[in-house]
């Protein structure tokens, strides 16, 4: 099963480690990253969606930065 995941952080290097260590266990890119001004905090603000493949059946419950 494939799951889904949608990283997002302001536009530090924190986002690129977040995005890299997902990266590191197994997790793929899926499509192109954003970057989009956040009005409210006054930041830049970055998101990527990965995906994952995993052999545990779905559950709304399950921990989806710990697969």
């Amino acid at each position: 099963m494939k799951i889904y995941r949608f990283l997002s952080a302001d536009d530090t290097s924190a986002f690129c480690h977040k995005v890299s260590d997902a990266l590191s266990r197994g997790w793929e890119l899926y499509g192109s990253p954003t970057y989009a001004f956040d009005a409210a905090n006054g930041v830049m603000r970055c998101g990527q969606a990965v995906t994952k493949d995993v052999e545990t059946p779905y559950s709304p419950d399950m921990k989806l930065g710990e697969q």
